[in-house]
């Protein structure tokens, strides 16, 4: 049976290393893959295709994969049925299914388009699981920050991984998920993938030999885990900081197999209205940035005005009451 694993959530996460121990026990990832540079010199595992197909889509939409917008998830959503969109993606999963009896998909914008995939995984005949990698947020920050530079403010990215984690883990309840937790994977990755495994349900992870597969102990590299700063380095307003702890707290027992939706829910409608009021306080600033529209230009004079505007006033004055005498 085919079995395709999509490995999503926050850039910086670890979703990296899981996806490259995966396509080193078995699994395919679609080539050509992004290629590997300083900030991830083991290589990405991500596809070429699906960064491309993702970019183009959020470009469309004007959404960015650190995106803290709650109403983000509306737009990405929206073309989970696109007749279009949906064709090529499906397109493209069915190729690679083609080629193995098992997938894995990495990129951290597959997070922002989980309908679209399951949508387009069933059209194929292939069911989806998930993967998402647990790191805490302000090393996920801290690593952001020395890779993709400091375009983005520390508090934006810290809403950004609030929005990102509360939408993917409500979005995936109904899917077969397992959430992994980033130095549990480094410390032990073979014991790791069997509880991964477990949850997904799939027997060729739950009963991993890590005998078979002494490639993975080289690649699995610890002096790579460098981002470990805490809040302290991270300029996050308190009231953001704080819910991102409780948010990483409670979902703590999901890589352990338990259920915390209600209070993942209750964090989830704490940051939706933070975020609504947030937007409502900072109006100003929005507008005083946005493009405004120029008022259209004024219809060039007629013949007449232009004559009249050649001749002299005092003289355009007596011709005006010549002109009334007339009449």
């Amino acid at each position: 049976m085919s079995r395709l694993v999509l490995v999503a959530g926050v850039g910086r996460s670890g979703t990296s290393l899981m996806t490259g121990i995966l396509g080193q026990v078995g699994f395919h990832i679609p080539q050509p893959e992004i290629g590997a540079d300083e900030t991830n010199p083991k290589g990405f595992g991500e596809p070429a295709w699906v960064v491309d197909f993702h970019h183009r889509v959020m470009r469309r939409l004007r959404v960015t994969v650190f995106d803290s917008r709650p109403r983000a998830w509306e737009l990405c959503d929206s073309v989970a049925n696109d007749p279009e969109v949906r064709g090529e993606l499906r397109q493209w999963l069915k190729g690679e299914l083609d080629q193995a009896d098992a997938v894995v998909v990495k990129d951290p914008r597959v997070g922002w388009f989980l309908p679209l995939w399951t949508g387009a995984a069933a059209d194929v005949g292939v069911p989806a699981s998930f993967v998402c990698m647990l790191r805490h947020p302000a090393q996920i920050l801290a690593s952001a920050k020395r890779s993709y530079g400091d375009w983005q403010s520390d508090a934006s990215r810290a809403a950004a991984w609030l929005n990102v984690m509360l939408e993917t883990e409500r979005k995936t309840r109904e899917m077969p998920r397992a959430f992994v937790r980033y130095e549990e994977l480094l410390a032990d990755w073979d014991e790791t993938l069997r509880r991964a495994g477990a949850a997904l349900g799939d027997p060729v992870l739950s009963e991993m030999d890590r005998s078979r597969f002494p490639s993975v102990d080289e690649f699995v590299d610890p002096t790579l885990h460098r981002a470990q700063t805490g809040w302290e380095a991270l300029e996050v307003p308190p009231r953001v900081r704080d819910l991102a702890e409780r948010v990483w707290g409670e979902l703590q027992p999901l890589a352990d197999g338990e259920a915390a939706e209600s209070a993942l829910d209750a964090s989830h409608a704490e940051y939706d209205a933070l975020y609504a009021e947030a937007e409502s306080i900072s109006q100003s600033s929005v507008t005083a940035v946005k493009p405004r529209k120029r008022a259209p230009a004024a219809p060039p004079p007629n013949l007449k005005v232009r004559i009249a505007r050649k001749i002299p006033p005092r003289y355009r004055k007596r011709l005006r009451a010549l002109a009334g005498r007339a009449r």
